[in-house]
């Protein structure tokens, strides 16, 4: 134990053991004073930097802002894909510390420098004639080495930050005992390069701007430094969040995005786009111009502003259509990505009958959502409770109810021996509550022999005591001139019983537009039909009934 103690802290030997999860926080040393001092170093780093394509500037140079790093960078992977695949078989084997060598099928030669580190050992001090010698085949369909840096490091204080330097440091192989190591990368990441190796030291940062943080954070990707990564998304996220930052952080490479350090930036991203564009009506040429990251988060969202389910398929359809012309992409998006998020339970059945015979879904794939949600609406409520209660941690959320401006109902629907349907309108505390003093809520839309309805609650004054009271009302939508008449009855779930009691009966001959019902439906003040021993509030919720014949 004691030689252990003693043992040289910069022995390539001595054993390290790394806590790559935890990020950087007041507690970690502060070795600043360390870093490029070859006074407490152990290993000299060698940076080979490269140049890259004329017409490619670094990712950072000039990039003021967030669109204009995106557009650098989107400029940046078109020129890798152009450049000529590289025969590897030229290249010295032991060269390459790591297996990550640049895919062949993908087309991308080792100008690829923002897809995987590249990492190589000199053999001795003095060899830099025979290494470059040496690496002159790896170079030669590439850019060439534009400068070197050589960097006193520790490799203890940079093994416990990264596993990538961990594996470098300490995998057991003759190149890990070597002192000098050296690092090619290409010129836009030498900044933050540069800065992230100083993060490993001081656990700061100097730079601030959001396109200065997205380079360190690509780099700390790149070389497996979680805690850097966790500091700029910290940062990030205290940025003034816009549009085009939150798209793009959505649209960082996979890499990055599952990266957990990076989870609370994209989670902000989504609820920053989800708040902004929530109602989606208002916002509609906007939101079919967005990418389809964008679309995924709005959708989301349990607080679109939307007036049902049936709209929000729609919608998705509409943008499905502009944003992917061919019929093949379409169906590709809509079954694997976008119908998750579509909460199918939550449509009517008359526009479920329509998911069915829609060109634009796999017929599979809509006969499965279909029938998830009609067995769905078939189960007792205090299943789908339990259903929507399991769903609630996952991401599409397909069993919860969003806060739509049109309450969603059930109906149960007869032919015979009359033309008859039965309507269940549940509305919360907190909904009733909201209506005071003069608010009003709409049903979905149900129909009976063709003709739609829709019941709307109320909070009214009553014409004779004065007083504010709940109200319940039959509407007809519009349609032309024609006229329908119907009988009607309301009823409502009260305790004790806690079974349906009739409240009102009428009937009624509707024209287009036309609503008939009752001011004060429970005979009794707001505050009384409100108050905490109120007999119609049943776990909170208030069960609503009203049953429609057509007359003849």
């Amino acid at each position: 134990m004691r030689d252990q103690l003693n043992s040289d802290l910069f022995d390539p030997r001595t054993e390290m053991v790394p806590d790559f999860s935890r990020g950087a926080s007041s507690s970690d040393g502060d070795f600043g004073f360390a870093f490029n001092d070859s006074n407490f170093s152990d290993r000299l780093l060698r940076i080979e930097i490269m140049g890259g394509p004329p017409q490619c500037r670094p990712d950072g140079e000039g990039c003021t802002s967030i669109a204009d790093w995106a557009r650098h960078r989107k400029r940046r992977r078109e020129d890798i894909k152009k450049e000529t695949v590289l025969d590897l078989s030229l290249c010295p084997e032991e060269q390459i510390l790591n297996d990550n060598q640049p895919d062949m099928d993908d087309g991308v030669g080792c100008e690829n420098q923002d897809e995987e580190p590249v990492a190589m050992v000199e053999e001795t001090q003095s060899g830099d004639e025979d290494a470059n010698s040496n690496e002159s085949s790896w170079s030669m369909d590439c850019s060439a080495v534009l400068r070197v840096k050589t960097l006193h490091i520790s490799s203890p204080i940079l093994a416990a930050k990264s596993p990538f330097f961990y594996k470098l440091f300490s995998n057991g192989m003759r190149e890990s005992e070597q002192r000098h190591v050296t690092l090619r990368i290409n010129a836009s990441e030498e900044a933050a390069l540069m800065e992230l190796l100083n993060f490993m030291y001081s656990n700061n940062l100097s730079v601030t701007t959001a396109p200065e943080l997205l380079d360190v954070l690509m780099a700390a990707d790149k070389f497996e430094v979680a805690s850097c990564m966790r500091y700029c998304s910290r940062l990030l996220r205290n940025l003034p969040m816009t549009p085009e930052s939150a798209l793009l952080y959505l649209d960082l490479p996979s890499s990055v995005l599952m990266a957990e350090a990076v989870q609370p930036l994209t989670d902000a991203a989504k609820q920053y786009l989800a708040a902004r564009y929530k109602d989606i009506t208002k916002y509609q040429e906007e939101v079919l111009a967005l990418p389809l990251a964008g679309i995924e988060a709005i959708l989301s969202s349990d607080d679109l502003q939307i007036a049902s389910e049936d709209a929000v398929y729609d919608f998705v359809l509409k943008w499905a259509r502009a944003q992917y012309p061919k019929l093949e992409e379409r169906r590709e998006v809509l079954g694997s990505r976008l119908a998750r998020f579509i909460r199918f339970p939550y449509m009517t059945c008359r526009k479920l009958k329509k998911v069915l015979t829609s060109n634009d879904f796999d017929h599979e794939v809509s006969s499965k959502l279909v029938l998830e949600a009609l067995f769905f609406k078939a189960e007792a409520p205090h299943r789908q409770r339990s259903l929507a209660a399991e769903e609630s941690a996952s991401l599409n959320r397909r069993f919860i109810e969003r806060a739509y401006k049109y309450r969603p109902v059930k109906v149960v629907e007869f032919e015979l021996p009359r033309q008859q349907c039965v309507v269940y309108l549940d509305l919360k505390r907190e909904e009733c509550a909201n209506l005071f003093p003069s608010g009003r809520v709409y049903s979905q839309a149900f129909h009976l022999g063709g003709q739609g309805f829709f019941l709307s609650a109320h909070c009214n004054m009553d014409q004779q005591s004065s007083f504010h009271c709940f109200g319940l009302f039959l509407g007809m939508q519009e349609k032309g001139s024609v006229s329908f008449a119907v009988d009607y009855e309301f009823a409502a779930r009260s305790k004790p019983t806690e079974e349906f009691v009739s409240k009102y009966k009428g009937n009624y001959t509707f024209t287009g537009g036309k609503a008939v019902g009752y001011r004060n439906l429970f005979a009794i003040p707001w505050t009384s039909f409100m108050a905490e021993d109120s007999l119609y509030f049943i776990n909170g919720i208030l069960h609503l009934r009203a049953e429609l014949t057509i007359r003849h």
